[in-house]
């Protein structure tokens, strides 16, 4: 069966490509394109790689130019130099932990999808006022959770969020049944035994668990 075509995050949101996000941290750039094709096979299309590593450029690098089916990102960025790194190694979309009116300018002249990080009414309201509808609610647990974000649902309907820290599959469905949440993030389908095994399989089937969390 041909697998459902990506939505391309230069038309669709990116908050819509998939009920879950990877967030991955990489330490050896060898690892990126198995992995990432082990995510693409159970159905996470989406990856978010962390810019925590001196590898993780090079990890984006090869899964743009090997692993057409992903939409690869680059996550825990946090200055203007990061965000011209990250495109210029191929991630397709943005994310941040917080923002800054610096920042969120480079994210915006960068012509890819980008998510500013909030854990604050104010900051919500604060993007708002600049047009800026999809967000990073982080760190989702810490920050008070579903509760939180329900709360947020009828004050500022225009908000959407992909909540991410903490999260994991029992308590993902909670997330993803609010108004106001389109995806989540997480690293539960990437257990360091599994990464630092290669066992790509189990990764693999743990994507799949995942990406069924909703239709």
């Amino acid at each position: 069966m041909t697998p459902p075509a990506v939505p391309s995050p230069a038309a669709a949101s990116v908050l819509d490509l998939a009920p879950v996000v990877p967030v991955v941290v990489i330490d050896d750039a060898a690892d990126a394109v198995p992995l990432a094709r082990a995510l693409v096979a159970g159905g996470l299309r989406a990856i978010e790689v962390t810019l925590r590593t001196p590898a993780a450029l090079d990890a984006i690098r090869a899964i743009a130019a090997e692993v057409p089916e992903a939409v690869v990102g680059a996550g825990t960025v946090l200055t203007p130099g990061a965000v011209a790194d990250a495109v210029d190694a191929g991630a397709r979309f943005l994310v941040s932990p917080g923002w800054t009116p610096g920042l969120l300018a480079a994210m915006r002249a960068s012509g890819v999808p980008f998510l500013p990080g909030v854990s604050t009414t104010s900051e919500v309201v604060a993007l708002l006022e600049q047009g800026v509808r999809e967000m990073k609610f982080f760190p989702a647990e810490a920050a008070g959770g579903t509760a939180y974000l329900a709360s947020l649902a009828s004050p500022l309907p225009r908000a959407r969020f992909c909540p991410t820290g903490g999260i994991t599959l029992a308590s993902a469905p909670a997330y993803l049944a609010l108004p106001n949440v389109a995806c989540v993030g997480g690293s539960w389908m990437l257990p360091r035994h599994a990464l630092t095994s290669h066992d790509w399989p189990h990764i693999e089937t743990l994507a799949r668990e995942a990406a069924a969390l909703r239709p």
